[in-house]
């Protein structure tokens, strides 16, 4: 479903941007998976791509330097590409980490067994991070997100340069991944003091060969808000009544601090819309696509932006207002990489069309045909005027069907 061209070129056409894949194409495993899956290809949930991700080797590290911060990037260090990214948002990877989350594991190794791996232990700790597994050389662990991870070992690493001691780290989202990550990294740069991790599909490594200094820079901002604001509330009170909105608007808001680790912001009771912050960008995500699934299955639309700052997120959400086919649309914005992308959730009415085109293409082909031929004969016996029935005909028969 998610690569059906022509449905896609259709609506490429109407909202006027790039549509990645109406549904997903991930394979769930678990109950939790099958269930979101299924609600993206039952809700034909579609991908928008509203500023294009440029990914070289040179915004992966610009990327880096944002999301781990600058001053927690040593000045001296050399940055390594082992294996480049597609210049393309894959929206499997996304789905999965919408649904299985964001947290990562780090993997410590050090050249010799040292009392500095206990050190170590407390770090991650104090990092809300939980060791797996630790011996005199090694430490599994699991940190709340890639970034956090990344920062961690870079951290970890340079307390090593600074005690003459070489460690290697490496980032997975597994402990086996991570270790087979470290295991590259030392096939491929060598038995150095570095920390290696992927991003978007590309392998990468971040070697310090000397002294820990730190480069200078602001701290980085790792807070993630989710603004929801209810389409044309207006109207929606004038035709349920105003109990309705409230008991819309109390429901995300329960399901955002019970079920996403959400802190609403922002709200008021009978209030059209809300501002929520959250631990990580994943669950921002999933907050907001299971807001716009709940909403429109109760006749009303939202629309949602996400940001590292309650303005960015505001002003996200502001971009669904220059998104539309006719009428607004259901939005959930966010940065992707260094592009901007969206998931478009289809009214029921939109979904019955594409359930149609999808499924029914032997009966459209049948339809088109049947309206062809009788035109054309009429037309040979002189009677092309009569060339509205069969179209007439066709349409009551779409309609039955």
């Amino acid at each position: 479903m998610s690569n059906n061209r022509i449905v896609r070129s259709i609506f490429k056409a109407l909202t006027k941007y790039e549509i990645i894949s109406i549904g997903t194409k991930y394979f769930p495993t678990t109950p939790l998976e099958i269930e979101y899956v299924e609600m993206f290809n039952f809700t034909k949930t579609m991908l928008l791509e509203i500023e294009k991700a440029e990914i070289t080797t040179e915004s992966i590290f610009h990327n880096l330097l944002r999301d781990v911060g600058a001053e927690n990037i040593p000045q001296n260090h050399k940055f390594y590409e082992l294996k480049p990214a597609e210049n393309r948002i894959e929206e499997y990877a996304l789905v999965s980490n919408i649904i299985m989350g964001s947290d990562r594991y780090l993997y410590i190794e050090l050249s010799a067994p040292h009392n500095i791996i206990n050190h170590f232990s407390e770090i991650i700790h104090n990092e809300h991070g939980k060791i797996v597994e630790q011996s005199s050389t090694e430490i599994v662990s699991r940190l709340l997100s890639k970034n956090d991870a990344i920062r961690v070992a870079i951290q970890l690493v340079g307390i090593g340069l600074n005690n003459n001691i070489s460690v290697r780290a490496s980032v997975g989202m597994t402990g086996a991944a991570a270790i087979e990550r470290s295991i590259n990294l030392n096939k491929e740069v060598g038995n150095v003091p570095g920390i290696g991790f992927t991003k978007l599909g590309g392998e990468y490594a971040l070697v310090l060969d000397s002294k820990f200094i730190k480069s200078e820079g602001s701290s980085a901002i790792n807070k993630n808000y989710l603004f929801i604001d209810m389409v044309d509330s207006t109207s929606f009170i004038n035709k349920n009544g105003r109990d309705k909105l409230v008991d819309l608007m109390e429901s995300i808001k329960k399901f955002i601090e019970q079920e996403c680790n959400g802190k609403i912001e922002g709200y008021r009771q009978g209030g059209d819309d809300l501002i929520a912050e959250f631990p990580s960008k994943d669950l921002a995500i999933r907050a907001g696509l299971d807001s716009a699934w709940f909403v429109l299955n109760n006749g009303a639309k939202i629309r949602a932006g996400i940001g590292k700052s309650r303005r960015e997120a505001g002003e996200r959400a502001q971009l669904a207002d220059e998104i539309k086919i006719q009428g607004s649309l259901s939005l959930v914005i966010f940065e992707l990489a260094n592009g901007v992308y969206s998931y478009y959730i289809p009214s029921e009415f939109i979904r019955t069309i594409l359930n149609f085109i999808l499924n029914k293409k032997s009966k459209i082909i049948g339809v088109f045909l049947f309206v062809f031929i009788v035109s054309y004969v009429l037309a040979i016996f002189g009677f092309g005027q009569l060339g509205i029935i069969p179209v007439i005909l066709a349409a009551i028969y779409a309609l039955i069907s």
